[in-house]
């Protein structure tokens, strides 16, 4: 998983071409920000029934590879 964020998608049909998670139209900015207001997994998962633990952490990963400026690959969607 170090390299490929395969539930990472950018698709310009959905959400403008933001990324998002499994091509669903929830953004990898709307997940980050709920993290960053203090929201924890579990309240999360619970709030958004069709996002996985998974969903979570490579978001996070791939916040964290663009803070370092690294490269990474998408699964087409």
């Amino acid at each position: 998983m170090e390299n490929e964020l395969n539930r990472i998608t950018i698709n310009p049909e959905v959400c403008s071409g933001k990324p998002s998670i499994r091509n669903m139209r929830f953004t990898v900015s709307q997940l980050l920000e709920l993290l960053a207001a203090g929201m924890t997994n579990a309240e999360i998962l619970a709030d958004y029934p069709y996002l996985e633990e998974a969903d979570i952490q490579q978001v996070l990963l791939y916040a964290a590879h663009l803070a370092n400026g690294r490269s990474f690959k998408f699964i087409a969607a």
